[in-house]
């Protein structure tokens, strides 16, 4: 082993550990901000607050989940965003006549897609970035051409009462599935080989074949899961909102994204876990409420947001460290020789 192979090997693990540490800490920040609002504002959190932020973490935390399994097997799902509309508005459409025939479409449809995009991917050998962008454009089209370029309104109101309903004063039956399906998939990823055969293939694909991973299988079902999580999270807002809406915009990607990050998931693969990325959608979660609480402009949101997703990036970099040290190694030799 060489010199530098040493080297990243020394610096791996204590990558991981930040990944793994910094989830927590910035929940925990958050956590002592929006405790501390009425020392430097007029603003103050409540438990009404903390069921809000559940309620967007419901919708868009489902969302970074699908994301965040695509980028540890060292993919990128865009199509979550496509699925997040398309699903929804089948649910509602299907739905005026029977409301469980809708959600069960829904979800269905959502696992086709991830199907076709997981097999297009694996089968042919393709970078998922360019394929899931063309499976969301297509989508936002048919979305748009079901819902005839407008939002569709859901009758149903009951359901949506219902799935919004408080329990416990912070707690809804929406965010009580958003934390049965988190827990769903954090068994399976935590206690059977899938879990470890999503974490190879990010790793090296290569590799994984070669020792016998499944590597077809495993990406397949991992943008099956991806789709089918988004749809959950649309189908479940539709119903909240009863409306179904035509262009959800790029909010649920970016949003994912970041989250998927801030949780401890890397960009290049193999890192990562399901713990990690719901603390990261919480965290995202709160820190669009306290926004809420300040009445904080958009641009400023926009600006802490992306100044905090930059900052964990950097904290989490694999060689940090080694970097910095080789940039203050030449200073301390000139101070020497000088």
């Amino acid at each position: 082993m060489s010199a530098r192979e040493e080297a990243s090997s020394r610096r791996t693990p204590v990558s991981r550990r930040v990944r793994t540490v910094m989830p927590f800490v910035l929940l925990a920040a958050m956590g002592v901000t929006l405790s501390g609002l009425p020392l430097f504002s007029g603003g103050q959190a409540s438990a009404f607050n903390v069921y809000d932020a559940l309620q967007l973490w419901s919708a868009y935390g489902l969302v970074t989940l699908g994301v965040g399994l695509t980028m540890i097997a060292g993919e990128f799902d865009f199509g979550v965003l496509g699925v997040f509309a398309f699903c929804p508005m089948v649910a509602v459409k299907v739905g005026e006549y029977d409301t469980l025939l809708g959600f069960v479409a829904a979800l269905a449809v959502a696992a086709v897609i991830g199907f076709l995009q997981g097999a297009i991917v694996a089968k042919l050998r393709l970078h998922s970035m360019p394929v899931t962008l063309g499976f969301y454009i297509a989508l936002l089209g048919a979305t748009i051409a079901i819902g005839h370029s407008q939002s569709v309104s859901f009758s149903n109101l009951d359901l949506g009462s219902a799935l919004d309903d408080m329990k416990l004063q912070i707690l809804s039956w929406r965010s009580i599935i958003a934390v049965v399906v988190f827990a769903l998939v954090f068994v399976v990823v935590r206690y059977t080989h899938l879990g470890r055969d999503i974490r190879a293939i990010g790793g090296d694909r290569r590799a994984s074949r070669m020792v016998g991973v499944e590597v077809d299988r495993v990406l397949i079902l991992v943008f099956i899961t991806s789709a089918v999580c988004s749809a959950l999270g649309g189908t479940l807002q539709a119903y909240s909102f009863a409306t179904a809406l035509s262009d959800p915009g790029q909010t649920p990607l970016k949003f994912a994204v970041t989250a998927a990050i801030l949780g401890g998931v890397s960009l290049v693969g193999g890192i990562g876990g399901v713990v990690g990325i719901a603390v990261g959608a919480l965290t995202l979660s709160l820190l669009q409420e306290l926004f809420s609480i300040l009445a904080a402009p958009t641009y400023l949101s926009s600006l802490i947001t992306g100044g905090l997703l930059v900052l964990a990036t950097i904290v989490a970099a694999p060689d940090l460290s080694a970097r910095w040290k080789s940039l203050r190694t030449p200073r301390a030799s000139r101070a020497e020789a000088a």
